[in-house]
Order: structure tokens, then C-alpha cells, then sequence
């Protein structure tokens, strides 16, 4: 089969890697219909992940077709569409008793395309599918539904929930990528008096305008002095860093409010300075996070209902095998206009795969 590889930083390719099979008798094989690429495969590009090893199929996010299951595999069978999470979770262990699958350590958390091979390929193992497959609505449209792999459950848990956003709240969303475009959406359900976006892109200040941002601001032009305008000079009740960037993580905190909270999303490849001399006195509360994909049938649900803006943020789409032209798409975002590519693979009639 075709998989994109990492290959080290700067190098990667779309080329011949071997077809997975079962290894336990919990995994599934999935046909990928459907991919997206996220902002951490091009941190992993970067090589801010020295987790991930050169040879690695990159991706953790799919929609496709289960066309094997091992003997212990109870919820799905082979036909059935399944969305893919970016989380496998074991369900055994402490962690994912408490439903923090993300910190899983029976041998799922984040371990697809950057553990073991990811979804970035024409078909992929998927260990512990009990828990790590979730069967979707025929009414939902592959293209959407690949956005409930990642970006929307990391944007509603790791920024939304952990950042408390409240009715009447002032939140203000760092970064208008994906992930803070998804978080303006789900920050939307719980009826925030208003929502702030900082970008550096005029095209991502307009899409975060489209999905219901109230005001937005140029990184550039003193966003911190709007906040403080805004609110009476108290700064924003919730902040959520949506870049992965010191100063991005560093002007969140000066954004936030006596008790608010900053909560992380961005996935930082560089240390950020923590300036206790002026927060320790703020009641300040910081959280970071790995998605635990706990909301992921919630947000299913939400999406078949129409209640996720899921296509507002896919600008391009193209075949599986046109991988390179995808990741140079959305790697120059500034220039392309890129939010999320979206990838089809076609369809195959047989497949062949190795015993178990």
C-alpha cells in the first residue's frame, strides 16, 4: 500500500510501506476513505516530536472502512464506517477508567502516527477498536466527520472545558487555525457575552468573524490593550492559546483576568517563560492538555443534528495520493488560505491482507 513517511525533519514522502495487519486480537484494520493533516504532523515535520521516529506513517485522524477485526473486537465488524480517533484507548487501566484516554498507559494515549503507523495511508492498524472506533451515522458526510478525529474534541475539551468558559464569559481565542476555529464554535454553546480572536491572517480573522467571533484583532496591534478595553481593564475571563509559540503562550497570560484561566491547546516545540512574578498574586488558573476524545459520540450526535459548523473549515479537498501537494497546502497557510485540507482515497474492491 501508500503511506506518507517521515523521513526526519524536513523530509517526507508519499511511497510504497508494507500493509498492516492484525497483531492482537483487540486491533481492527480500517480501509482509509478519508483523511485531514493537523497542525502537529507539521510540528512533527519540524521536528518539535522527537517521539517520532524516521520510517513513521504520519496521521491520526481518519474516516474509513473496517475490513478486519481480531477475535476479540466486540462493537465494530467489518463494513461498517467508522471515524477513526486520534486516541486509543485500552480501557483498562487507571487513566482510562477516569476517561483521560489521552494519558492512557496500557498502550493506547496518542500513539497513531507517532508510535506506531498512522492514518496517513490506504489502510492502518487500529489497536483496542472497542474504544477507539466510533461507528458514524450514514447521514454524516466523511469530509465532516474527519474533523471529529481531533480538532473539534481537542478545541471542546482542552480549551472549552478546561478553560470553564461560562454564560456572560469574555473569551479571548489565540490563534485562528483550526483548532481556534474550532474552539470559537464550541465556546459558542455556553453563551459567552463575547469572543476575541487574535491572528496574524486577515483570511483567519474573516473565518473566525464567519463562525461567530464578536471582535477580532491583529497579533501585530496591541490585542492585550482591546481586552483591557473590552472588559473594564480586567482582561478576558477565559484565554485560549491556540499556537504553540512563546510569545503567543506568554501574551495569553497577560491577557487574562484576576481568577480566569488560560488553557493550552498549542503544541509548543520551544520553552515559553512563566512570569510568576506578576501571575502568583492573579488567582490565575493554567491548564494544558492531550485530548482525551471522552466528547468525541457527544460531538457526533452534534454534527449528524447539524450543529457543528464541521464544513465552514474544510477550504481544500484532494485525492489520498495527492499527500505532498496537501501538506505544502496547509503548510503555507498564510499564502494558500488553508484552514483544513481533506483527503479522499479511493475506493478498492479486494483487498489483501496478511494472516494474523
Amino acid at each position: 500500500m501508500k503511506g506518507f513517511v517521515f523521513h526526519g525533519p524536513g523530509h517526507s514522502s508519499w511511497e510504497d510501506v508494507p500493509d498492516p495487519g492484525l497483531k492482537d486480537p483487540t486491533d481492527a484494520i480500517v480501509r482509509v476513505d478519508t483523511v485531514t493533516i493537523c497542525g502537529t504532523d507539521l510540528h512533527i515535520l519540524k521536528g518539535d516530536v522527537p517521539e517520532v521516529r524516521p520510517g513513521m506513517v504520519l496521521g491520526h485522524e481518519a474516516v474509513g472502512e473496517i475490513v478486519e477485526t481480531g477475535a476479540d473486537v466486540r462493537t465494530v465488524r467489518p463494513g461498517d464506517r467508522v471515524l477513526v480517533s486520534c486516541i486509543t484507548a485500552c480501557g483498562r487501566c487507571s487513566y482510562c477508567r477516569k476517561a483521560m484516554y489521552g494519558q492512557c498507559r496500557g498502550g493506547g494515549g496518542w500513539i497513531l502516527g507517532h508510535l506506531i503507523e498512522g492514518t496517513q495511508a490506504e489502510y492502518v492498524r487500529v489497536p483496542y477498536a472497542d474504544l477507539s472506533v466510533h461507528a458514524l451515522p450514514g447521514t454524516l458526510d466523511a469530509k465532516d466527520a474527519v474533523l471529529l478525529a481531533d480538532i473539534f474534541p481537542t478545541a471542546y475539551e482542552v480549551g472549552v472545558l478546561n478553560g470553564q468558559v461560562r454564560p456572560g464569559d469574555t473569551v479571548a481565542v489565540v490563534g485562528a487555525g483550526p483548532i481556534g476555529l474550532a474552539a470559537i464554535a464550541t465556546a459558542r454553546l455556553f453563551a459567552p457575552e463575547r469572543i476575541v480572536v487574535v491572528d496574524l491572517a486577515p483570511a483567519r480573522l474573516e473565518a473566525a468573524r464567519q463562525l461567530g467571533a464578536d471582535a477580532v484583532a491583529d497579533a501585530r496591534e496591541d490585542p492585550e490593550q482591546l481586552i483591557a478595553d473590552l472588559t473594564d481593564g480586567l482582561g478576558a475571563d477565559v484565554v485560549i492559546e491556540a499556537v504553540g509559540v512563546p510569545e503567543s503562550f506568554e501574551m495569553c497570560t497577560r491577557m487574562v483576568r484576576p481568577g480566569g484561566h488560560v488553557a493550552n491547546i498549542g503544541v509548543h516545540g520551544r520553552p515559553a517563560t512563566l512570569h510568576l512574578e506578576d501571575l502568583w498574586i492573579k488567582n490565575v488558573t493554567i491548564t494544558t492538555g492531550l485530548v482525551d476524545t471522552h466528547s468525541t459520540p457527544t460531538l457526533l450526535r452534534m454534527a449528524a443534528a447539524g450543529r457543528l459548523p464541521t464544513s465552514q473549515l474544510v477550504t481544500h479537498t484532494f485525492p489520498l495520493d495527492l499527500m505532498e501537494e496537501a501538506y505544502d497546502v496547509f503548510g503555507r497557510a498564510a499564502d494558500t488560505g488553508a484552514l483544513k485540507v481533506v483527503l479522499g482515497g479511493e475506493q478498492h474492491d479486494v483487498v489483501a491482507l496478511p494472516a494474523a
